[in-house]
């Protein structure tokens, strides 16, 4: 009884459960450096990438800056085209075809555009380079983050920042200088620069300081949206990089000489060095992960490592999921890029181009807007016909002066009263007062439907018929 009593006395201790964290500490990713095939594609796309972007605006073209998106005058210079805000349709056109690309590249080979040729990835490598020749490879930047702080880790950290700085200075400088012709922006250094141009520099000095800098593979893991919504576009017969467990696995050090085979081992040695050269700090050897770039660095790396254990190569590849599970050699990998989701990018992509291309090839360089004036209707002349008066608004979209003949038609007996012939300048537009006479027994009583002839002298295809309306009292 006693003992009863004792047992339904006694008190059970609560268990407190462990907290849960759903935050896990940045660990900074220690990337070694790596050279092989795929590494100087990737550096090749960012000399291309750089020399396009920093030597575009220095180029002259007709006595200006080739490629300039000129929001004050309301112009975008690209070459011998000239482009007005009504030219909208084209930006349209560029995005669409930008988008069609991506998702073209994508359904083929993965996130090839974020390997190579994407901004964080080539500023990251610029950064990265840097910090290499300054601090020394992946153990010595290790090392010296770990050290207390001296005059020479002091004087190695303030040099590399300051190239840094440097390198996002001219990046956002170079940035604005697509927007401000790049000599006017010279000659205002450094005081004269307006607010804005000041702003813009630093702002995206700033961003590209931060993004190469310090986020690097923060960007591509947990920012860029472009990560999260490839894995739809992703099938089984996309290539990607992967690892192939069936032959490396179980994996594990060898002495050189050994038959793995013999001894039940896999090809891969264990040795680490595709996590250490990863820009996303990621092990490919756990599957395929949505924060693979598919930059090849592991690729690279391990090439060399199978040569030096006597294994074929390839234990890291770019393949498909279809092809490593049934085998397929590379001329079937090939065969399996061509499926109908690929050919109806590709030709959705060509024709968009190609419309794109015979729009720009056909377009009249001539805009004419044309606005009947509201706070006159409609009057009588001294000779009893009837005057509407209009605003014509005419864009020369050339690069040369032009002089254009007026007309109008739709009426018996219209005609345009005084001057009819309009000059305005080079990718200039200019504002002409137009009054239109007509017989006041031409037309019915309220809107008549007439037309504008804008045509330019000596230049018969270009030429703009545009619609109006002439009320009648």
């Amino acid at each position: 009884m006693e003992s009863k009593q004792h047992t339904s006395n006694s008190k059970t201790p609560e268990v407190t459960p462990a907290p849960v964290s759903f935050y896990e500490k940045h660990k900074k990713v220690y990337i070694r450096d790596v050279k092989g095939w795929w590494n100087s594609w990737r550096w090749g796309f960012v000399w291309f990438t750089q020399i396009l972007f920093y030597g575009l605006p220095w180029i002259v073209w007709n006595d200006r800056q080739a490629v300039l998106l000129h929001l004050v005058e309301r112009k975008f210079y690209l070459f011998g085209l000239v482009l007005w805000p009504q030219d909208v349709f084209y930006l349209a056109l560029l995005l669409i075809i930008s988008a069609y690309a991506l998702f073209l590249f994508t359904a083929v080979a993965g996130r090839l555009f974020c390997g190579y040729a994407c901004p964080q990835t080539v500023y990251t490598e610029i950064f990265m380079w840097v910090e290499n020749r300054i601090e020394g490879d992946r153990s010595a930047r290790m090392k010296l983050d770990k050290a207390p702080m001296t005059a020479r880790k002091f004087g190695l950290k303030a040099l590399k920042h300051a190239i840094w700085i440097f390198i996002s200075l001219w990046s956002g400088f170079t940035l604005v200088a697509y927007f401000t012709p790049v000599r006017e922006l010279l000659a205002a250094l450094p005081f004269e620069l307006s607010g804005w141009e000041l702003f813009w520099t630093f702002f995206y000095a700033g961003f590209f300081y931060m993004q190469a800098g310090f986020l690097r593979e923060q960007v591509c893991k947990y920012m860029c949206p472009y990560a999260r919504f490839q894995g739809v576009m992703f099938d089984p017969d996309t290539l990607v990089i992967t690892y192939d467990p069936e032959r490396g696995e179980p994996r594990g050090a060898r002495k050189k000489g050994v038959d793995a085979k013999a001894a039940g081992m896999g090809d891969c040695v264990d040795c680490g060095l595709c996590v250490v050269v990863c820009p996303t700090g990621i092990d490919i050897r756990k599957g395929q992960p949505y924060e693979c770039i598919g930059c090849g660095a592991c690729i690279d790396v391990c090439d060399p490592v199978m040569d030096k254990v006597g294994l074929p190569r390839g234990l890291i590849r770019y393949t498909t999921e279809n092809a490593l599970a049934k085998h397929w050699s590379p001329q079937e990998v090939v065969a399996h890029l061509v499926r109908p989701r690929i050919i109806l990018y590709t030709v959705i992509l060509m024709a968009i181009i190609a419309g794109s291309a015979w729009s720009l090839a056909t377009r009249v360089p001539l805009k004419v807007d044309v606005i009947r004036d509201r706070s006159l209707l409609a009057r009588e002349a001294d000779d009893g016909r009837i005057e509407n008066v209009y605003n014509l608004k005419i864009m020369n979209t050339t690069e040369e002066p032009k002089r254009y003949a007026l007309s109008v038609e739709g009426l018996e007996g219209i005609e345009i009263a005084g001057e009819r012939i309009v000059t305005v300048g080079s990718a200039e537009n200019q504002e002409v007062t137009v009054v239109v006479r007509v017989p006041p027994e031409s037309g019915k009583k309220g809107a008549n439907t007439i037309y504008f002839d804008i045509k330019a002298l000596n230049h018969d295809k270009i030429a703009v018929h545009e619609k109006a309306s002439f009320l009648m009292p």
